[in-house]
């Protein structure tokens, strides 16, 4: 397992965010966390990502603990995490967003050239379909290219298990569908990756396994097709009307 969280409790005062957690994620595949609003995802996200230290519990990472640790070190050991809220450097060029990164990554120090680290930034821009807007400014981008460019960003820093904060929020269908097919080719790279998402079409269209939060607890886990079928998820977060394929 590549990720495994033990019994994780985050309190808030009085609050219960997170409420004795346990899952685990294998090595290579996607992995979905979904639930109603305020049902712990986020917190769960930044107590995994080490914005938050749990009240009891253990993240580990690649077999080594990770619980409490700082977010700079926990991205150094390979976990990163992008954002719900797109945080592009929003006056400097696309490209200029994923060179600094890779030069963070890397290190002027280490002796990689500018023509190496321009070389890598583009290796990474097309994959995400952003090549041809490499030389505009952030800033101009629609959203669904944002969300893109902040998948470029951390993939310039050679994540061995990404977390994405909501991918397709608040995304037209179309941009919807070219932020799934980066996450699918990820998936095929190899790369590990940790989703939340409200919206069960991007969790039944990516997704391997998924677990489903409600009021901080778990209250299920499995395929995204048994998920759709569990009766307290559909009682406490997918309605009535909620069917696998519709």
């Amino acid at each position: 397992m590549i990720l495994e969280v033990n019994n994780v409790t985050k309190r808030f005062g009085g609050l219960v965010a997170v409420d004795d957690v346990t899952f685990n994620v294998k090595e290579g595949e996607i992995f979905g966390i979904i639930g109603p609003n305020g049902a712990g995802k986020t917190t769960l996200f930044n107590v995994i990502t080490g914005f938050y230290k749990p009240d009891r519990g253990k993240v580990l990472f690649q077999g080594n603990e990770i619980t409490g640790k700082k977010p700079n070190e926990i991205a150094k050991m390979g976990l990163l995490r992008t954002w719900q809220i797109v945080r592009p450097f929003l006056g400097m060029k696309v490209i200029d967003n994923v060179l600094v990164p890779i030069y963070v990554k890397k290190g002027i120090v280490r002796g990689i050239t500018e023509s190496e680290a321009i070389e890598r930034a583009n290796e990474i821009l097309e994959f995400v379909g952003l090549a041809h807007r490499r030389d505009f400014l952030a800033e101009a981008l629609p959203q669904g290219e944002r969300k893109r460019l902040e998948i470029a960003r951390a993939l310039a820093s050679e994540p061995k298990l990404l977390m994405l904060d909501e991918p397709a929020g608040g995304l037209t269908p179309t941009e919807m569908d070219e932020v799934m097919d980066v996450v699918r080719r990820l998936r095929e790279s190899g790369m590990t990756i940790v989703v939340i998402e409200h919206n069960m079409r991007v969790i039944m269209g990516i997704c391997e396994r998924v677990i489903v939060l409600n009021f901080g607890r778990k209250i299920a886990e499995g395929t995204p097709e048994e998920i759709g079928r569990n009766e307290e998820v559909i009682k406490a977060y997918l309605g009535e009307r909620f069917h696998v394929g519709g």
